[in-house]
């Protein structure tokens, strides 16, 4: 059985500058797709809107009260839009390259999973485009335009789709990233960091005012399908190698039962 060659090309670890290259045209499309893809304005917040009260009928409409608690401690704020601003592509660029490296067994699978979930999320702000909190009239404030970082306006703002909420992104990244390093990463302190670091980003994104918890969930069954889709392309090689010797054992018996009849 041969495989489909997209599929192949993604079930194997290529080269560095080939893995590269792939994924920062891949990415760059991604995000310029995204940014592209701008939702009606209305609408968005209205999403945003029926979120807040559907959280507050399940009693987890606690989004405010995390960015209280975050404001509350000095400096904490500060460091957390920074590393919202930061953290999701550095960490994630990092840990692709220390997988080729270290975990080559590894790559392909984080990186399918990484691909096929950023397709997903995609569907989801085209089909659900929505506001995040802080631009929802809700009582949660915008952190980073408060450092003088504006997402919304100027240069950066062409790229940047600010109601592609849900689901979220940097909190999909961070469990496929965490779950891999829980699984593949042999050291103790490399698997409490692969638990700890999604609650770190889930922290982040929900005190700077940029998601809410059900973006979050809805980012976590996104990560959930992108590494149940890449463990089914990790298989495929497998299956192909397994089935091959019973395509030649049926050759095999043909070409003797053909030998068979023309002797007699």
């Amino acid at each position: 059985m041969t495989m489909p060659r997209p599929i192949a090309w993604l079930a194997a670890r290529h080269s560095l500058w080939i893995e590269a290259a792939a994924v920062v045209i891949l990415y760059a499309l991604y995000e310029a797709t995204r940014g592209l893809v701008a939702g009606d304005p209305s609408a968005a917040v209205h999403h945003a809107q029926l979120i807040a009260s559907y959280e507050r009928s399940a009693h987890i409409f606690a989004e405010a009260d995390v960015q209280h608690a975050a404001q509350a401690v000095p400096g904490l704020v500060r460091t957390l839009g920074l590393f919202y601003l930061t953290l999701h592509l550095g960490v994630t660029i990092v840990y692709l390259l220390w997988l080729h490296r270290r975990r080559p067994e590894a790559f392909p699978l984080v990186r399918t999973a990484l691909l096929a979930a950023s397709v997903l999320a995609l569907v989801g702000y085209v089909v659900f485009p929505t506001a995040p909190p802080r631009m929802a009239a809700l009582g949660i404030g915008d952190t980073i335009a408060r450092q003088g970082i504006d997402l919304n306006h100027g240069l950066i703002s062409s790229l940047y789709n600010p109601f592609a909420a849900v689901p979220s992104i940097h909190i999909c990244y961070a469990l496929i990233i965490g779950v891999s390093l829980v699984r593949f990463g042999r050291r103790r302190a490399l698997r409490v960091v692969g638990v700890l670091y999604p609650a770190l980003v889930l922290t982040i994104v929900v005190a700077t005012g940029n998601h809410f918890f059900f973006d979050a969930l809805a980012g976590a069954a996104v990560a959930v399908v992108g590494l149940a889709s890449a463990v089914l392309v990790a298989r495929q090689p497998a299956r192909a190698r397994c089935a091959r010797p019973s395509t030649y054992r049926s050759i095999s018996s043909s070409n003797l039962a053909s030998a068979s009849t023309n002797a007699n």
